[in-house]
């Protein structure tokens, strides 16, 4: 079912272990208001060849792009995710050294029927943000900011022994218990494969 919307986007801070690099996450929030994220994935591919064809082919996930639209992004924003400074007076300095620490982004998009998906990405690698500026002409044209992130799978791996880089559930769906849909924001969300 297509979407029509976007909307609660959210980062949390990622903390990792010095020993095993696992990861843990701080209680998600609002990164700014919302208005677009573009996701290109990025598959490592191998084909074996046998018998005069392709035998066997292993696609995995590699990396990925997440492009944010955002209405603003504030000092404390932008020093968590791009690993700016803010000085005593309140005034981000960037510098050549600067790297932000990889962050889980979170935000979810409604569908056509009113319900909404949900996703977290679970290990996102910040740049610079990019600044658009015009000048005012005879119509007001909005300039706002665009940061571009890479997506990296988590080191942490699930209880199946994989390494995930994204979850997404879909509000509605039968089996979905609704305490998922209503916990998404309060906590990074955690693959579930206890029986």
């Amino acid at each position: 079912m297509a979407t029509i919307g976007l909307d609660k986007l959210y980062y949390a801070p990622i903390t990792e272990d010095a020993v095993t690099e696992e990861e843990t996450y701080d209680t998600p929030v609002q990164l700014a208001k919302a208005i677009s994220a573009e996701l290109s994935v990025e598959l490592a591919e191998a084909t074996l060849y046998a018998d005069d064809g392709a035998s066997e082919v292993v696609k995995e996930f590699k990396n990925g792009t997440l492009s944010l639209g955002v209405d603003d992004i504030g000092t404390a924003t932008a020093a968590a995710l791009t690993g700016v400074s803010v000085d005593n007076n309140n005034v981000v300095i960037s510098a050549s050294e600067d790297g932000g620490n990889p962050v889980a982004i979170g935000f979810r998009a409604k569908k056509s029927n009113g319900k909404y998906k949900y996703y977290w990405l679970y290990r996102v690698k910040f740049g610079v943000p990019a600044t658009n500026l015009a000048t005012k002409g005879d119509s007001i044209t909005f300039s706002t900011p665009t940061i571009e992130g890479t997506v990296l799978r988590r080191n942490k791996a699930d209880a199946s022994g994989k390494h995930p880089w994204k979850a997404e559930v879909t509000e509605g769906d039968a089996d979905v218990p609704a305490s998922v849909i209503s916990d998404w924001y309060t906590q990074v969300y955690e693959p579930n494969f206890v029986e």
